[in-house]
């Protein structure tokens, strides 16, 4: 379904690499029946297309240091909204913006460090966005299931 768009030898190549994105051209090659030149190609092609943005590994702040992390809804005034998107998008404890339904709103993940640390950010940053009509700020208790891109 999600990979309509691609043909049948792209498509096999994302199953593989979403089963394990370290497997290599040439296991993948053998797997599909195709050369390791052939296959590295079609990586590079899907790469540059954008439809494979990354290949990373995700580290969980929580299990290190006791980091906490937080979701923001932000609802904005229309001419304020892309002031408020560069800002949030400047500081480092802000993960993840989201462009939600709804009226001008956002959906934003923050970690920090500690809780003292996320309060510091809520008062110095999301206190002083421009043009905020509403705000709400949740705090993630735990992860029950958090699935990173496209799963097939």
């Amino acid at each position: 379904m999600y990979l309509d768009g691609l043909d049948t030898l792209d498509q096999k190549i994302v199953r593989l690499l979403i089963e394990n994105a370290r497997i290599s051209y040439s296991d993948i090659g053998e797997k599909i029946g195709i050369s390791r030149v052939a296959v590295k190609a079609r990586i590079q092609t899907l790469e540059q297309k954008g439809i494979i943005e990354e290949y990373t590994t995700v580290i969980n702040p929580q299990k290190i240091s006791g980091a906490v992390s937080c979701y923001f809804e932000i609802e904005t005034t229309p001419d304020c909204l892309a002031q408020v998107t560069q800002i949030l998008d400047r500081h480092d404890t802000v993960t993840q913006i989201y462009r939600v339904t709804g009226r001008d709103k956002l959906h934003v993940h923050a970690v920090a460090a500690s809780a003292e640390e996320m309060e510091t950010f809520l008062h110095t940053v999301i206190d002083t966005l421009p043009g905020v009509q509403s705000c709400s700020c949740n705090m993630i208790l735990s992860r029950i299931k958090d699935i990173k891109g496209l799963r097939l």
